[in-house]
């Protein structure tokens, strides 16, 4: 019988700390899963894309008319034996998506690019997750031969939010969504 009574009472145990554990959810942070440099023409385009979702709180902010605004960073650093890692490429693109209440429709637009319409939020996020190549250096900014490192991170950028709103951004763990650094070599061709 005591047996019995501490195995049921273990197995609570076990049940109550499970229940206990913090949840771990998509909308926690953007994981990058591809990332990549290639060589064209004009110069080097980043391929990557993003997993990540909103959660309540975002989509509510978005549907509301708050716009949201998605910044991605990558920095390209030559390492030198004799001094600091020389910095050859500090690029930054911002994308927004927004809500308009009287059509209905959610809107992208990336930095430099022309704003395009979707009828769904998971269409408008698809193009942010998964952006076009983006030009993040022109040819002869690189030296051929030479190995990069090459660093990378997306994040909800607060500082382009409504004032009232970057307020309770800053303090509240729902408006924090960001990657993790990225790191890779490049190349240079």
């Amino acid at each position: 019988m005591t047996t019995r009574f501490f195995r049921l009472l273990a197995w609570q145990l076990l049940l109550t700390l499970a229940c206990m554990l913090p949840r771990a959810h998509a909308a926690d942070g953007v994981e990058i899963t591809r990332a990549y440099i290639e060589s064209v023409d004009e110069g080097y385009k980043l391929a990557a894309s993003y997993a990540f979702d909103l959660n309540h709180g975002l989509e509510d902010a978005v549907q509301h008319g708050v716009p949201l605004f998605f910044t991605t960073e990558i920095e390209l650093t030559r390492p030198r034996w004799f001094w600091f890692d020389e910095k050859a490429i500090v690029a930054r693109r911002t994308s927004r998506i927004s809500y308009n209440v009287l059509t209905r429709q959610y809107h992208v637009s990336i930095t430099g690019n022309v704003q395009q319409s979707f009828a769904s939020l998971e269409d408008a996020l698809f193009l942010i997750r998964r952006p076009s190549r983006w030009l993040v250096a022109a040819r002869g900014a690189l030296k051929p031969g030479e190995t990069y490192n090459v660093t990378l991170r997306m994040d909800l950028d607060r500082d382009y939010l409504p004032k009232p709103i970057q307020v309770n951004a800053f303090n509240n763990s729902e408006w924090r969504l960001s990657s993790n650094k990225k790191s890779f070599l490049y190349k240079a061709e």
